[in-house]
């Protein structure tokens, strides 16, 4: 692993590129290099899990890894799949000698070249959202210095990534919520202009174009629209 100064520096880039709207996939396989780089791996791999908790490959360093996490996958046997499973970091895996755990993926792992996996979780409190995976060519042993490091830098990720989804589903709600308020104005309006032009109150017009609407399978919204607009009578509404 490099110096101290090199780390501080991946870490300020980490943290520099989760700003508003930054580009997860880009942001994920930077995490992926970075870790290469500060723990003398030889490759690495970065699995989310979906909307029904299914791990998906998001990035990888090389063909040779993506073919792996792939097979992983796909076969549901290895590391990365307990690490998540589990949400705690599976490391110093010596693939030569780890073929009655995981038999598929230990000959898939040798013949893409790989001696040693490690796969460290995406958590934060009690929620695991992925795994990260490492892998070197020589059955290479990983110290407690390096763990720590890499699963700093998958916390990191995890931060980013659950800050950017709240600040998504935030976004969507602001917009239903403002769709919502826009709908009970133009209602309103419609309930006003109905009243007056059918010698009717208030209640009775949002009874007539609730009914009216009901009756034709459309949207509120669209009765609405056409009251304040004209296209819509009120007679057409109180004889319906």
């Amino acid at each position: 692993m490099d110096g101290p100064q090199r780390l501080a520096e991946v870490f300020v880039e980490l943290a520099d590129t989760l700003v508003d709207d930054f580009d997860v996939v880009e942001f994920l396989q930077m995490l992926t290099e970075r870790a290469v780089e500060l723990l003398g791996a030889d490759a690495a791999g970065l699995m989310l899990a979906d909307q029904r908790g299914a791990l998906q490959l998001m990035c990888s360093t090389n063909q040779r890894a993506r073919s792996l996490e792939v097979f992983e996958v796909q076969t549901s046997e290895g590391p990365c799949l307990d690490c998540f499973t589990y949400g705690a970091p599976v490391v110093n895996v010596d693939l030569a000698r780890a073929g009655g755990r995981w038999p598929a993926f230990t000959a898939a792992a040798a013949e893409q070249g790989y001696g040693a996996a490690h796969a460290l979780p995406l958590r934060l409190r009690g929620q695991v959202i992925g795994a990260m995976n490492l892998f070197t060519d020589a059955a290479v042993h990983l110290g407690e210095e390096e763990i720590a490091v890499g699963q700093s830098m998958a916390d990191i990720a995890t931060i980013g990534l659950l800050q950017e989804r709240s600040l998504r589903e935030q976004t969507v709600l602001s917009e239903q919520l403002q769709g919502a308020l826009s709908t009970r104005v133009l209602v309103e309006q419609a309930k006003g202009v109905l009243a007056e032009r059918a010698g009717i109150d208030i209640a009775q017009a949002f009874t007539l174009m609730r009914t009216y609407a009901r009756r034709r399978n459309t949207p509120l919204t669209s009765v609405a629209t056409s009251v304040v607009d004209g296209s819509l009578e009120a007679r057409e509404l109180t004889t319906s």
